[in-house]
């Protein structure tokens, strides 16, 4: 048995303005038409034994990674949220405690990052394979990509030349970052792999280890899932008890002290997309070396990302750029800096600029809204309410709203009232009035409201009740 664990929980900031925390890269068709998360879970698949994933991921995501489970058929998934960061270490380690309370079996564990690509399907398959066979001799296996070229954005492995009885490579040594002259030393060598975030093991061996080389993460952990609580699908932890636990990776916890680690080398085109310029590695360019993605026009452009979400992008007389539109935002960035965008995401976030949080639109689990227009004192939205879904019974202290249906028909609360409203009908909500939106149709619900008060924030909603357990406390 092989259970997937996803690791869905980061924020890919170096994906700016595409990837916000919100809407992080995983959760993104950046390559194809499916999102990264999914094509992380469809690739493995087809591996012999393989079961239903757990997913990892931040509680602000739970909504969007069930529903983009569904969309490729995946039911009953194990979504655990995480209410803070804690690093892929407590994470592995909720994941295994967690599978062996519930299968009482002893499961390999097969950890996978969200947000990476991996283009030759056949040699993963065969990386698996040999994996499956050192893990299940009690091995902890990670997976190592051979370097093409000296990168210092990575982390490396270095491993014993030649291979085992198990067809893996005995690891001497996890090493940092490295500079260019040394990251050129470690592509002439055969004893170097990309760290590629990717490990087999069973469970009860990464357990044994964890209590050896980090037992306060793994005491932090076990009291974390004594206080986890079911909803809905989800498994949600304890904030308080995660929040206490070291925020560290597991390799830094784990695998760089044990001795019972193993690399199989992975050469299967895989990139960590962890930047614009690697994701202009990914794509086919064309004759100039440029990728275009969206209503992109070029006028002497050469080697160069080009990518519009929402209007016409004309580029002229620029090459080895970065250049991405949004509604909300444009980033222009030469590809040399494209791992300096994460600092720039740092920098507005100083700002308290929202663009690093949501897009325009935002996506709730009953649909969607669209900031139109906003100034000091109103603010025009778009919604559009799925079938059979429902907004919370709520209200607001600083605002009233005003709903006008453009298209379908809206079950409305206002107070003690419940009446209907079609399309070219509107309704007014008082401030501090309880009101509730609910869609009875079997198509889209879509409406414009215009928001008026003294405070726009999105914190100035007090829940009573709400269908997805987002109730106010």
């Amino acid at each position: 048995m092989i259970v997937p664990v996803i690791l869905a929980g980061g924020t890919g900031s170096r994906l700016w303005p595409l990837s916000r925390s919100a809407y992080p890269k995983q959760l993104l068709p950046l390559i194809s038409g499916r999102t990264m998360l999914q094509e992380t879970i469809l690739r493995i698949q087809t591996i012999p034994g393989m079961q239903t994933p757990v997913v990892i991921c931040n509680q602000e995501h739970r909504f969007l990674v069930a529903e983009q489970l569904q969309e490729i058929d995946i039911h009953h998934p194990i979504i655990i949220l995480e209410p803070v960061g804690r690093g892929t270490a407590s994470a592995v380690a909720i994941a295994a405690l967690y599978l062996k309370k519930q299968l009482r079996e002893d499961p390999l564990l097969f950890i996978l990052p969200a947000d990476h690509i991996i283009q030759n399907q056949p040699h993963l398959m065969q990386a698996a394979e040999k994996a499956i066979v050192s893990a299940q001799n009690d091995q902890l296996v990670t997976f190592g990509v051979k370097p093409i070229r000296p990168e210092t954005a990575y982390g490396y492995i270095k491993t014993k030349s030649d291979p085992n009885e198990y067809h893996s490579y005995s690891v001497i040594q996890f090493v940092e970052k490295p500079d260019q002259e040394t990251a050129c030393q470690y592509v002439l060598s055969d004893q170097y792999y990309w760290n590629s975030g990717m490990f087999m093991f069973k469970t009860s061996c990464f357990l044994k280890e964890c209590a050896l080389y980090a037992p306060d993460i793994l005491q932090s952990c076990e009291a974390t899932l004594n206080e986890m609580i079911r909803d809905l699908d989800f498994v949600r932890l304890n904030l308080k008890s995660f929040s206490a636990c070291r925020n560290e990776s597991i390799d830094y916890a784990v695998m760089e002290y044990t001795q019972n680690a193993v690399l199989i080398p992975l050469d299967a085109a895989w990139n960590d997309v962890g930047s614009w310029a690697s994701l202009w590695e990914t794509q086919t360019a064309d004759q100039y070396g440029n990728v275009l993605q969206g209503d992109v026009f070029t006028e002497q452009v050469t080697n160069s990302y080009l990518r519009a979400e929402s209007r016409m992008l004309a580029v002229v007389g620029v090459s080895d750029h970065i250049v991405v539109e949004t509604q909300d935002a444009v980033l222009v960035a030469h590809k040399d800096n494209s791992q300096a965008v994460k600092n720039m995401v740092e920098k507005l976030k100083k700002y308290q600029r929202t663009e690093t949080d949501m897009h325009r639109k935002v996506y709730r689990p009953w649909g969607y809204y669209e900031t139109v227009d906003k100034s000091d004192f109103f603010q025009v939205k778009r919604i559009t309410v799925k079938p059979g879904a429902s907004l919370s019974l709520q209200m607001h202290h600083h605002r009233s709203e005003h709903w006008v249906v453009v298209n379908g028909i809206a079950e409305v609360t206002k107070g003690d009232e419940v009446f209907s409203i079609c399309a070219n009908e509107s309704t007014y909500i008082p401030q501090g009035v309880k009101h509730r939106l609910k869609n009875p149709g079997t198509a889209n619900l879509e409406l414009i409201e215009v928001q008026s008060g003294t405070y726009l924030g999105e914190d100035d909603i007090v829940r009573f009740e709400d269908i997805y357990g987002r109730v106010t406390t």
